[in-house]
């Protein structure tokens, strides 16, 4: 099977204040990328409820929840709970390290995702995309609501050498992601040890959370050891989820199905911030549920709009 890819050409700029950053530009395939313009005042939120060992709760009402800005309350406009019957769309990047360091789990990463797809995705509802780092960020496939086709791509996958983990995250929301419909989702397979980005961590965090990407870590240990208290702060920041499983097919196999299960059963609020001031400034989230032993999995703040 051929494989399609587009390589990400990188334009350094330099900003007002002299620190340079990124801006990568991909020719786009044909494929339908409906968007959503949210009222600027609505602070959307996506979560998940859990209980003590970990396992999700569902069935959750709004009045079941308090909410704070900034340690000011909030009052809950909208709430719901999606589940695999919800119209609310979701969009995956599922970004695969392909360096030096982890091709002897490739192939487990890449059975183990192929099955997450066909799990996960709903026909003619949700789409997902695969982008390969290693030195360089690779797009493999881009937008489908095709699983054969995802399959297939990731057919194609080699090693390469260094890791842009950073880098690969900043382009999955800044190029895909943002301006999509629905739950904006980033799923990484990485062993967390970034070595060639020029895009910095807060970089790529602050570009989550302005975009309200969830992000999902599945740390996989390579041959140079590996650095997965990143991955924890991705996940911590964005609202998701981090898995440390062993590097066999098995335990990284079922890291997939906790993140699927999870993506089936989360909770969705929006409320208008009583601080009205466009000053994009970040502002933080807290969210608690009044039920006993219920613990909340979600984003930690946000950035206010600009004039």
């Amino acid at each position: 099977m051929k494989r399609f890819s587009i390589w990400f050409a990188f334009v350094a700029l330099l900003s007002s204040n002299g620190v340079g950053h990124l801006r990568a530009q991909a020719a786009k395939q044909q494929v339908p990328t409906p968007t959503i313009r949210a009222e600027v005042a609505l602070v959307n939120v996506v979560f998940s409820a859990v209980d003590s060992r970990n396992r999700l709760v569902t069935g959750l009402k709004r009045e079941d929840f308090l909410l704070s800005e900034d340690r000011q309350p909030q009052t809950i406009e909208y709430f719901s709970e999606i589940d695999e019957a919800s119209e609310v769309p979701l969009t995956i990047a599922l970004l695969i390290d392909t360096s030096g360091s982890v091709k002897a789990k490739l192939e487990y990463e890449k059975q183990t995702a192929a099955e997450f797809f066909r799990s996960v995705l709903r026909k003619d509802k949700d789409l997902a995309l695969i982008i390969q780092f290693d030195s360089d960020v690779n797009l493999v496939q881009d937008f489908t609501g095709d699983v054969d086709r995802l399959v297939d791509a990731m057919d194609g996958l080699e090693a390469g050498n260094s890791t842009s983990l950073y880098d690969a995250i900043f382009l999955a929301v800044e190029d895909k992601l943002r301006g999509e419909a629905g739950r904006r989702v980033i799923v990484a397979v990485t062993d967390g040890e970034d070595t060639n980005s020029r895009i910095s961590k807060k970089q790529a965090i602050e570009s989550a959370q302005k975009n309200d990407v969830l992000i999902y870590g599945i740390g996989v240990r390579g041959e140079m050891g590996a650095n997965f208290g990143v991955l924890k702060e991705f996940a911590e920041e964005s609202g998701g989820s981090f898995f440390s499983p062993r590097a066999n097919p098995e335990e990284i196999r079922a890291a997939f199905r906790s993140i699927g299960e999870e993506l089936k059963g989360q909770y969705s609020l929006a409320y208008r911030s009583t601080n009205t001031r466009r000053d994009g400034a970040y502002r933080t989230i807290d969210l608690r549920c009044t039920q006993k032993g219920v613990r909340i999995r979600t984003r930690r703040g946000y950035y206010a709009p600009r004039k």
